[in-house]
């Protein structure tokens, strides 16, 4: 395949001025979760890596540099924490639509990108796992 011929993937922006949309992320947690259909991965922990990306209705109001006027990404962070706490999972599938619904149960979330990464599968492997995006259904 000549470079002529490669399409490069480009994600697109969350932020949108136009649409009123703020970004907000979290990056690279790391956590120890109980996660795996195997037997070995069953009684221990790993180290999973979870990224998140939403899209977030920008107030009408103005913030008034408050932070109950925004999404919290330390709340957001901290209810990761307590989902992937919760005990043993068998499919990052599960734990990303965990995380994804949780999110979204905050009405200015319009949408949420959650990747789910179990970082200690391969030797040969930085990471396997799952990306999702949900919308809010309120849209």
């Amino acid at each position: 395949m000549t470079a002529s011929h490669v399409r490069v993937v480009q994600t697109l922006p969350i932020a949108d001025a136009k649409n009123a949309v703020r970004h907000v992320f979290v990056r690279d947690l790391v956590l120890d979760g109980a996660v795996g259909v195997h037997d070995h991965e069953r009684g221990r922990l790993q180290k999973v890596r979870i990224n998140l990306d939403l899209a977030v209705r920008e107030a009408d109001a103005h913030l008034n540099d408050d932070i109950a006027n925004v999404v919290c990404y330390e709340v957001l962070t901290n209810n990761v924490r307590a989902i992937v706490g919760r005990g043993h999972v068998n499919l990052v599938e599960t734990l990303a639509e965990d995380i994804a619904a949780m999110c979204l149960e905050d009405p200015r979330v319009r949408s949420v990108r959650v990747r789910v990464e179990k970082l200690e599968v391969f030797e040969d492997a930085a990471s396997v796992g799952v990306e999702i995006e949900r919308s809010s259904p309120l849209l």
